[in-house]
């Protein structure tokens, strides 16, 4: 039977994004599957034509979800994710619900100190304004190229926006925010967690929305487990780094980590 793996995507892309990645781990013998989040549309269309089923879903909302169709697998799956999508993969490892998981450019977690000008920026359309918590929000093409395609060409990044983009709901990002001041938010990972599956975290050097150093403090907070934990950096890629010309390379890495892990 193929082990399944399960592909989380973030804020703003739509589920369809990873379409590229799910034929190639098909082809690598793989079961993938790319659901989206509770709300999203089955299309990138449908789901920019109904933002209001998107907003308002908060981090739990989307665990419960994923874990909602986790237990419907076989087995456990492996679990890919980028941005939030990332922190909702370490949120389910951490809970046992993966064998391994693979976070890519992944959303600030509990414990993580440094928020960078650039990141606060990219979040900016969000948090300019407090009604935006309950609301889903659009990026336009300036602040695409700004928070995913900086290190791109601008025809590419106006291209993935045109593909790819969807609303996104402001409420993850303001509970990540608030993160370190709430005992009991949503954004805390069982970072503690020693019997969990191998967790391998991505960074991107050039990355506007989830800075390296975003990521590599993320690293840190595990440093209380003795489970596998491991850093890639692509010091040359930007935030767009799954959906752009170069997702081949960072496929590649995730293929061979897991063939490292016995998976």
């Amino acid at each position: 039977m193929a082990t399944p793996v399960l592909f989380i995507h973030g804020l703003w892309l739509h589920a369809t994004s990873w379409e590229a990645w799910l034929s190639r781990f098909d082809d690598e013998g793989y079961d993938a599957q790319a659901p989206g989040w509770p709300g999203d549309g089955p299309t990138v269309d449908a789901s920019r034509a109904d933002p209001d089923a998107i907003g308002d879903h908060g981090i739990d909302d989307v665990v419960a979800h994923f874990a909602e169709l986790i237990d419907q697998l076989p087995e456990k799956p492996i679990l890919i994710g980028h941005s939030f999508g990332g922190m909702i993969a370490q949120k389910l490892l951490g809970q046992n619900r993966a064998t391994a998981a693979i976070a890519i450019d992944a959303a600030q977690i509990k414990g993580v100190l440094p928020v960078p000008l650039s990141a606060l920026r990219a979040t900016l359309p969000v948090f300019k304004n407090p009604g935006n918590r309950h609301r889903a929000v659009s990026l336009d093409a300036q602040q695409f190229r700004f928070a995913f395609g900086n290190a791109i060409s601008s025809d590419e990044s106006d291209q993935l926006f045109e593909r790819w983009t969807i609303p996104a709901p402001g409420r993850p990002l303001f509970e990540a925010a608030a993160a370190n001041f709430d005992p009991h938010s949503p954004a805390k990972v069982a970072t503690d967690n020693e019997g969990r599956g191998p967790l391998l975290l991505i960074a991107s050097g050039q990355d506007h929305t989830v800075p390296e150093s975003v990521t590599r403090s993320t690293f840190k907070q595990y440093r209380h487990s003795a489970a596998v934990t491991e850093l890639k950096t692509f010091a040359d890629r930007g935030h767009s780094l799954v959906i752009d010309s170069g997702w081949t390379e960072v496929a590649d890495v995730c293929l061979k980590w897991l063939r490292e892990q016995g998976l």
